[in-house]
């Protein structure tokens, strides 16, 4: 056990970090496009570039229309910050040392929550409202979906853990 809480201490670190890089990067993001701070139309305005920060070097480019730049451009950086910060959530559960808890079965729920609602929905508003969807990006929503089937049974499997903790210290 006592590796599994070295590797899930380093892997939180990990996801902390980059769920933090994820949102950052998606709430400059916004505000660059709302404000077309450090943001250049290129290509005869068929495509932008949001440029780093005070800098002239491109950082992040794509197409310049309002529903790419949000249902294929902010919506899907922001799932992966939130994805992150889930994620880092769960990987906190295996560093305690009771590893069957109401919380824990709780992260590992809005996990496989955000996983199987959350990019099917992505990929509805995109189409519905872009047209098209990205390529790859129904690919990328299947294997979340995936993991969120895989993260629903660990969660009934925690639920149950849980549940014979309980009875077990009731009955001592």
């Amino acid at each position: 056990m006592k590796n599994v809480r070295a590797i899930s201490t380093l892997l939180f670190y990990l996801t902390r970090i980059l769920a933090a890089l994820y949102l950052i990067t998606t709430f400059y993001s916004a505000i660059s496009l709302l404000t077309e701070w450090s943001y250049i139309i290129k290509d005869e305005g068929r495509n932008f570039s949001i440029l780093y920060p005070f800098s002239e070097s491109a950082f992040l480019n794509g197409e310049n229309t309002w529903s790419y730049k949000f249902f294929n451009f902010l919506m899907p950086l922001g799932f992966y910050g939130l994805f992150f910060l889930l994620v880092s959530n769960v990987f906190k559960v295996f560093m305690r040392t009771k590893l069957f808890t109401a919380n824990g079965v709780k992260q590992l729920k809005w996990f496989y929550l955000a996983n199987i609602i959350l990019p099917p929905f992505t990929l509805l508003l995109a189409s519905v409202f872009d047209g098209n969807v990205e390529e790859g990006l129904t690919m990328v929503a299947m294997i979340h979906f995936i993991l969120g089937i895989f993260s629903y049974f660990m969660a009934a499997i925690f639920r149950q853990g849980l549940q014979l903790q309980n009875e077990q210290d009731l009955y001592i």
